[in-house]
């Protein structure tokens, strides 16, 4: 199923990514960013349910100078101290830390919720994170505000290697598929048992919908053997 997962990145639509059975064992719909339409922003709040990020490509973060929200909170405990317990997240149960980054509105938002809204700032990311990975120089702030209604999620830097959550499996899906590494991802969540939809259900519902359903694992196994290419290419 990559294939098929690949082919709707290239074209900007839709595909449902599950991450692992031993992790969060979550589906999230993922878009390519710089494709995110109203319509898109729609679809994952009422199909989905959970919280609307967009995950970006590390070097992007960097380029751009967005910390994780980790390091925010600890620089600002030098004057709020209170703040520094709430940096350490050693219980996570999945995970040894969180890739959330910053909230921001695009400038030219006005509340920054609505679907027009946040399919404005989140398709605007994504082609700031295009022009930065060619090289294009950006500063945030001209463009967006802080605090705001979507979420950036930095990727870790060695992706499906020091981290394998949905941040880092939708970035390198978008990366293979040569599209612009930042991604819009949304859990899917079941209103039926509060907990997050199961995988049985999410397939069905990309059956029902002619969503591409792929697995972590699938992504992993070609994103290690497409960056090997890439090394050969350059020796």
């Amino acid at each position: 199923m990559i294939d098929e997962a690949l082919k709707a990145f290239r074209k900007g639509e839709p595909v449902l990514l599950y991450d692992f059975d031993h992790r969060e064992g979550e589906t999230d719909i993922a878009i390519p960013a710089i494709n995110v339409t109203p319509q898109d922003v729609a679809m994952m709040r009422i199909d989905g349910g959970g919280l609307i990020c967009v995950a970006i490509h590390p070097i992007a973060g960097d380029k751009l100078g967005i910390p994780f929200m980790q390091e925010i909170l600890i620089s600002a405990s030098e004057k709020y101290p209170e703040l520094l317990p709430l940096s350490r997240g050693n219980d996570i149960k999945y995970d040894s830390r969180s890739s959330f980054a910053i909230w921001v509105n695009h400038r030219d938002t006005f509340t920054g919720i609505t679907d027009n809204d946040r399919s404005l700032t989140i398709r605007r990311l994504g082609e700031v994170v295009d022009m930065v990975m060619t090289n294009g120089d950006f500063e945030l702030s001209s463009e967006f505000r802080s605090p705001g209604h979507v979420a950036i999620l930095k990727a870790a830097v060695n992706l499906t290697y020091d981290r394998v959550g949905q941040t880092e499996l939708s970035v390198a899906l978008a990366e293979m598929a040569g599209t612009s590494p930042a991604v819009a991802i949304c859990e899917m969540l079941d209103a039926e048992t509060g907990k997050a939809l199961p995988k049985e259900k999410a397939i069905k519902y990309a059956e029902e919908k002619g969503i591409p359903f792929v697995e972590g694992k699938e992504i992993v196994e070609h994103y290690r053997d497409f960056k090997e290419v890439k090394v050969k290419l350059f020796i």
